[in-house]
């Protein structure tokens, strides 16, 4: 499970309703709810915003840490900078850009695409990436400018 439980236990910590959530997303309740059931993925544009919403990181909402946030973290996803930080991981793992599209199912274009900032990299190909290469996921979306693990 990508986010196992964590959005909706912040919802019960903080005792936000589905609907509230939902419409500060500008999505219906039960889009929401298929994305709290991994039913749906959710896209990183609503990611950060939840993330953002209650203050947590995304490593949190992803598992990857117990650690709730980080200091001086940014709320804004620059896409130009996710594509410098994803080439820069790829080359520090001597992975091509063909080795990263196979690695991840995808085609080279799909990585060429996010590597220019034209494109935001996928929740699913982030959180394999980070989970593989125990990578935080605020650091490659340039939510922090420090590697905490």
């Amino acid at each position: 499970m990508i986010y196992g439980n964590r959005i909706e236990d912040l919802r019960d910590e903080f005792e936000i309703k589905q609907r509230e959530l939902a419409d500060y997303l500008g999505i219906s309740r039960s889009l929401l709810g298929r994305y709290e059931n991994e039913y749906a993925i959710i896209p990183i544009k609503h990611l950060n915003s939840i993330a953002n919403y209650f203050n947590v990181s995304l490593d949190y909402i992803f598992n990857f840490t117990d650690k709730r946030n980080y200091i001086n973290f940014k709320k804004d996803i620059d896409k130009i900078e996710v594509g410098k930080r994803l080439k820069e991981f790829r080359k520090s793992h001597k992975l091509t850009q063909v080795l990263l599209a196979e690695e991840l199912n995808t085609v080279h274009p799909v990585i060429v695409n996010y590597e220019k900032g034209k494109n935001l990299i996928s929740t699913s190909f982030l959180y394999i990436l980070c989970k593989k290469y125990k990578i935080s996921a605020d650091y490659l979306l340039g939510r922090i400018d420090k590697k905490p693990f």
